[in-house]
């Protein structure tokens, strides 16, 4: 099926039979945790098979299998629309740029291009560029390598000749005091001796007087030597700062976002009332932004939306090929807000939690803990906006008396949770886990069929700053992450298996479940990493630990069937 496309850039319009078939959306798309509707669904099919056949640019998705250094996967967005006569239709986007361009057929322009030829972009960026080079050449120049260098070894060797003077003139010093000793056991006063002693004592310090002062003017030359270079660079790399600033100052000013009330605001604007303060780079280039700037600015009325990714994976984050994926939180969250102000949007499904006519079924309690099953869709602690929690509830049933969280789990798993009662009890608890003293085993459903039986997955992760509660995979800074796994049931389109964390990082079973170089296989209704479902197949299944007062060991075992 082609849709109907109007023009190079604007909307494609559904047939008519589309239009009939399936009714547009009350409500807009909630950006950040949606499933798309069955017309942005069409769309992105529709503009998948463009994808996967175009011959309009030429561009490395890394589809191929033999992924290169340029090879990337990339986003795409699609925006259902309705135009002035009611017509449905929608908009393609890509994030970022394509290749080297902005501009390719068929997709709208971006907020504001900073590649246009005639712009200020490319001019102060090939001069900050020759600064970079600049900077580059006296790194590596021999000058300062031998500066560099020099300044090292007359450091080093100063240090060793003082220290070396110093064990000198101790050693003297001790030779002093026995012969100052030996004189006064023969009950004898030796003035000359003394003398001499006095004497020696006061050349040692004027010795090492004088190696201080030579050395110190050789070291001082060799520092200046290199400061004066050292200035040179440090002078390049300030003036490559300040312009890099003025010209992100610049930039960003030139990113001014419509609204459905025709209301403008800049990149500035925006994110000065955020914690970061300013915008992260990259901010307004993502396809969402794009696509309702380009919509607002042409008389469309926003419907729905969807983003997939369409490529070879990202090393560090998960990222799967023709999957749809929320738009981010850092980079898009505060620009969507002010972009969606005024319209009608479906309710945020991470706010709302589990039913309270779903309760949690205490499996243990005693004066000091309590074990819990806590259901998916509810969380362990209050999170923003949402109160409904294990604590909260606990704290209800224990008519107002603290509840001390142990551990947690994810809001949509389920399984296992101890609670401790006391602030003791949760210390010890706590140094249980930290001492890996607490034995967990979690049973999860993947997406797939995995054929390997069992193994291990170490896949260093760190948080996304830009994108939280993302994980990424970071072999740089990333926090040592250790998973064992093995396989109870296979078929042809899951796996269940058994997870055993031996760390305890965020969202760890699902990262290392996720990404190619672990399983490669999402869980069920993972909707940050894989695909959302009715709910996240993960549960705690077994928890043993313990007593923190009578030193017996607790163990619960409590499958799910998913």
């Amino acid at each position: 099926m082609r849709l109907v496309d109007s023009h190079n850039v604007g909307v494609r319009y559904f047939p008519e039979d589309i239009v009939i078939q399936f009714a547009p959306p009350e409500r807009f798309t909630f950006p950040f945790h949606y499933e798309p509707h069955a017309l942005a669904r069409i769309a992105a099919t529709e503009l998948q098979e463009y994808l996967s056949q175009q011959t309009d640019f030429d561009y490395d998705f890394g589809l191929s299998g033999n992924v290169g250094v340029e090879s990337v996967g990339k986003m795409f967005g699609v925006l259902v629309v309705s135009d002035a006569d009611g017509r449905m239709g929608y908009l393609s986007a890509f994030s970022g740029k394509l290749g080297d361009s902005n501009y390719h057929i068929g997709f709208v322009p971006p907020v504001f291009d900073r590649l246009a030829a005639d712009g200020f972009f490319k001019p102060e960026e090939a001069v900050i560029d020759i600064i970079n080079e600049q900077i580059e050449a006296l790194l590596v120049s021999s000058e300062y390598i031998e500066a560099k260098q020099r300044l090292a070894e007359v450091t080093i060797k100063s240090q060793a000749e003082i220290a070396a003077m110093r064990q000198q003139h101790k050693e003297n010093k001790e030779n002093r005091r026995l012969q100052r000793e030996a004189s006064e056991a023969k009950g004898e006063h030796d003035v000359v001796l003394h003398a001499q002693l006095f004497r020696e004592s006061n050349y040692d310090q004027h010795m090492l007087k004088v190696l201080k002062a030579e050395w110190k003017k050789v070291v001082d030359e060799a520092e200046e030597t290199l400061g004066m270079l050292g200035g040179k660079l440090e002078t390049l790399k300030q003036e490559r700062k300040d312009r890099s600033a003025a010209l992100q100052d610049r930039l960003f000013e030139q990113y001014s976002f419509l609204n459905l009330a025709g209301e403008r605001q800049t990149l500035q604007d925006i994110f000065s009332k955020t914690v970061f303060g300013k915008p992260p780079a990259g901010a307004g280039e993502c396809a969402t932004p794009k696509l309702l700037q380009y919509a607002f600015a042409n008389g469309y009325r926003p419907l729905a939306m969807a983003e997939f990714w369409w490529g070879a994976s990202p090393v560090s984050e998960i990222r799967k090929h023709k999957h749809f994926y929320p738009a981010c939180n850092g980079k898009c969250k505060p620009i969507l807000a002010h972009m969606l102000a005024g319209m009608a949007i479906d309710d945020n499904p991470l706010v709302q939690s589990v039913s309270e006519s779903v309760g949690i079924e205490v499996l243990y309690e005693d004066e000091w803990l309590t074990v819990v099953n806590k259901p998916a869709g509810l969380r362990s602690v209050p999170g923003v906006g949402v109160v409904d929690s294990v604590y909260s509830r606990l704290k209800d049933r224990w008519d107002g008396a603290e509840a001390y969280i142990v551990h947690r789990l994810d809001m949509g798993t389920s399984g296992l949770l101890v609670v401790a009662r006391t602030p003791e009890v949760h210390k010890h608890l706590q140094k249980q886990f930290l001492d890996r003293v607490v034995k967990k085993r979690y049973t999860a459903l993947l997406s797939k069929r995995i054929d390997d039986t069992a193994g291990e997955i170490r896949l260093p992760l760190r948080p996304d700053p830009l994108n939280r509660p993302a994980q990424l995979v970071c072999f740089k800074s990333g926090k040592k992450s250790v998973t064992l796994w093995k396989a109870i049931e296979q078929n042809e389109e899951t796996t269940r298996v058994h997870f055993w964390p031996l760390t305890g990082r965020t969202h760890q079973l699902r990262m290392h479940a996720a990404h190619e170089l672990g399983l490669n296989a999402p869980i069920v209704g993972d909707d940050l990493y894989g695909t959302a479902a009715e709910r996240l197949c993960l549960h705690a299944a077994s928890l043993s630990f313990i007593h923190p007062v009578s030193g017996k060991e607790l163990s619960f075992e409590l499958e799910e069937t998913f």
